[in-house]
């Protein structure tokens, strides 16, 4: 499903943070949403996750402006993982990603057995089926992740937002989260929009890059494009970082 910015402007007290945006994020597309800190990445995610409104503009989810949907339509439509780390005493793994069928299950919260199998299901689909029985308390911040990840494809949204997904990783853990988005949206047509500071991992994984520029404008278009354009390199380069176009590395100087 494609989500798509048209002339979409974000902020907070009715003041703008940025230009107008406009970009699509495609259907079994993974796209990085890279920027300096403070450029208003969180700011976006959350706008189009529906917890921000939107000072002007249109969000269209598969060709549906997001403002004539209930929130209980948009949650079946779109899953988020934010930066905050859970904290819920005595959940199980398996009951946080159970927590995801909430858009389907009604009032109480009664699961049916497609609830109960699409839990089964983002388990095994990431992996953690031996973690289903561990308390979230005990997780690393690996394993949180990939719990929020499940709890997010149980949810079975077509479009999947995360904000800085691998913070609070190390290095080995990072590749393989970035390894599992790209799977996800391979296998299951996801369509994955996630901001991250780990540049050289999102420009080797990434299908595509949105690119909050020094001056506010949003830049997009595959990696190579970026680079061709020296958007990239004009972003992060400094004295000390240079940009290799080539390789879509970065190396200290």
């Amino acid at each position: 499903m494609d989500y798509v910015l048209r002339n979409l402007s974000i902020g907070y007290g009715g003041k703008p943070l940025l230009p107008p945006l406009s970009a699509t994020l495609g259907e079994g597309e993974l796209c990085a949403l890279l920027g300096a800190n403070g450029s208003g990445k969180s700011t976006l995610l959350r706008t189009m996750a529906g917890f921000l409104p939107r000072l002007g503009g249109e969000l269209l989810l598969g060709g549906t402006d997001t403002s004539r949907l209930t929130a209980s339509q948009l949650s079946r439509r779109v899953g988020v993982v934010l930066t905050e780390r859970v904290s819920a005493l005595g959940l199980t793994v398996r009951g946080l990603v159970s927590l995801g069928r909430s858009p389907y299950t009604g009032y109480f919260g009664r699961m049916q057995e497609e609830d109960l199998q699409a839990v089964e299901t983002a388990l095994v689909m990431v992996g953690i089926t031996e973690l289903a029985s561990r308390e979230t308390s005990t997780l690393s911040d690996g394993e949180r992740q990939k719990a929020m990840i499940a709890k997010t494809l149980a949810q079975q949204t077509p479009v999947v937002l995360l904000d800085e997904p691998t913070a609070f990783l190390d290095f080995p853990s990072k590749v393989e989260l970035m390894l599992l988005l790209r799977r996800l949206c391979r296998e299951m047509r996801k369509s994955v929009l996630c901001s991250t500071h780990d540049l050289d991992l999102a420009l080797q994984v990434s299908d595509k890059v949105w690119l909050i520029a020094s001056d506010g404008a949003l830049h997009s278009g595959s990696p190579q494009e970026l680079s061709r354009t020296g958007q990239l390199d004009k972003a992060f380069s400094s004295q000390h970082a240079s940009f290799d176009p080539e390789t879509l590395r970065f190396s200290i100087v």
